[in-house]
């Protein structure tokens, strides 16, 4: 009993099914029984689409690989797109990381400037507030001493850096107007001097003037290197070696 059961299961079996009458046309298919008793799952699925490549019409097969194609071409532009808006975001994210460490870099900078404006304002507040010498006369922020005797330039400047100062610079018309004011008559030596090798009139501290307030015909270039305030008018003129009272600021 055991053989007969074991000759049949290595037995092939070849299973018809059907036969046409009308056409002569006899459809088998085989299928392979294994030691098993399982059918193989290859055979299967090959048979299947087989059977279903004869049996699909070739406009069909035809429309269907033009499907897949598209199928295809839309996954890839959507792989794209996907990876494009990556990177985009990417570039983007890193611009505004920048920009953001920009405007902080923009902001410490202002920081500190503000506060060295700050401190300035202090600074000048203070001079203001703080008490000239005697004999000295407060204008802004700066004090201002007119002396009584008569000098040579270099020894006017030598008088007014004794005394902590300088001979007087004058930047503004208000200035010149209180300048004026304080000589009172005649004319004093003031902190402008023509220099060598231009002949460029300079303040004390080397700056160049920006704005001037000579006298008539008093701007030629002549022989004279100093200059002093104020004639009648109230207004600049040029000296050399005489000897004239003068102004100090600090």
């Amino acid at each position: 009993m055991s053989t007969e059961i074991q000759s049949v299961e290595d037995f092939r079996v070849k299973y018809s099914r059907g036969s046409q009458e009308d056409g002569g046309v006899r459809e088998q298919s085989e299928v392979e029984v294994l030691d098993d008793g399982e059918q193989h799952p290859d055979v299967g699925l090959q048979e299947a689409d087989e059977h279903f490549q004869k049996n699909v019409p070739a406009s069909t097969r035809s429309w269907l690989r033009v499907f897949e194609v598209n199928l295809g071409v839309l996954y890839l532009l959507m792989l794209a797109a996907i990876t494009t808006r990556y990177i985009l975001v990417t570039l983007d994210k890193e611009q505004l990381q920048n920009r953001n460490n920009e405007l902080s870099n923009n902001f410490s900078l202002l920081a500190n400037h503000s506060s060295q404006l700050q401190e300035e304002v202090k600074q000048l507040k203070e001079k203001m507030e703080e008490k000239c010498p005697d004999r000295w006369t407060r204008f802004g922020s700066s004090c201002y001493f007119k002396s009584t005797e008569a000098k040579h330039w270099q020894e006017s400047r030598r008088a007014c850096q004794d005394k902590g100062a300088d001979l007087v610079m004058i930047n503004s018309r208000e200035e010149q107007e209180f300048i004026n004011e304080l000589n009172l008559r005649g004319e004093s030596w003031i902190g402008l001097e023509r220099t060598s090798p231009k002949h460029e009139w300079k303040w004390m501290d080397g700056s160049l003037l920006t704005e001037t307030f000579w006298a008539a015909g008093q701007q030629s270039d002549s022989l004279a290197y100093y200059a002093a305030c104020c004639d009648n008018d109230g207004r600049w003129t040029q000296s050399s070696y005489e000897s004239k009272t003068f102004i100090c600021e600090k």
